[in-house]
Order: structure tokens, then sequence, then C-alpha cells
């Protein structure tokens, strides 16, 4: 039986110890050598092999009528994934789509609401968007704690 793979995030923590345990050792090494240490380590031929494939085992678990539970705009949600593919270009990202069970207001005003029941987003494997509000929070985050609706 194979070991189970890291995540995308686990396998760089793992290249950032290595170039530190190196940097100690008295042999500094770039960060895309250490990166590809990690990948070769994993049994991959290059760091972009390696990342690919991590980058697909995350849109993996968070497949389509998968239970989620998070923050969109800062509103807590749960809901199911409709679709969950990876993110073109960008490593352990996934773009997810996502039907809300309740629906959230995306409006701070008390003039008006906007209640969304169903909205999108690109995370990264620390489980957020990269877009931010005003106040710095990101617009999506993916609680990693109920990937399956269980809190």
């Amino acid at each position: 039986m194979k070991p189970a793979l890291p995540s995308l995030a686990e396998a760089k923590a793992r290249a950032r110890d290595w170039r530190r345990q190196q940097a100690d050792a008295g042999t500094p090494v770039t960060h895309s050598a250490a990166l590809e240490h990690v990948a070769h380590a994993l049994g991959f031929r290059d760091w972009n092999a390696c990342a690919a494939m991590l980058g697909r085992q995350r849109a993996q678990r968070l497949a389509a009528g998968a239970r989620v539970a998070g923050r969109y705009l800062s509103q807590p949600f749960t809901a199911r994934i409709i679709r969950a593919t990876p993110a073109a270009g960008r490593p352990g990202w996934v773009r997810l789509e996502l039907d809300l069970d309740q629906p959230v207001d995306v409006v701070t005003s008390t003039r008006f609401s906007n209640l969304r029941r169903r909205i999108s987003g690109v995370i990264g494997p620390d489980g957020h968007s990269r877009e931010r509000t005003s106040d710095g929070q990101p617009h999506l985050v993916i609680d990693p704690l109920a990937p399956d609706g269980d809190s």
C-alpha cells in the first residue's frame, strides 16, 4: 500500500524545513532546489509534476456533492459543492462552485440586502481566496476541519 501524499502546503513546509536544515549544516540551497528535493523524495520527476498531482488531490477531496462549511464575505455558511476543479496555472488552488444551505447577505448596509444562494471562488492550499474585503478578510474561506459537513 502506498503512503498518502502530503498536501501541497505540507510539501512546501517540508521544503522549507529541509532548506533550513541544509543552511544550518553549512550547505545553503535555493528554494527551488529544496522543492525539487521534496518532489524527488515523494517519487516525482520534478516539482511541477508534484505540485500538479497534489493540486489534483485537493480538488478530488473537494469533490462535487461533498459538504463544506466556511465564510463568504465574512458570513458563515454550510454548503454542498456543485463543482471543484483545479485552478488553471495555480498548483494547489481549487475553483469551487457552492450551493449554500441558507442564503447569505453579501451587503453590509442596513438600507438593503443582496442574498446569494450560489457562490463560486478560487481557494488556495490554505483554504481561502486570494481576494480580500476592505478590512483584509478573504472573500471565501473553506473550513478545513469540516470537509464532510461534520464539525
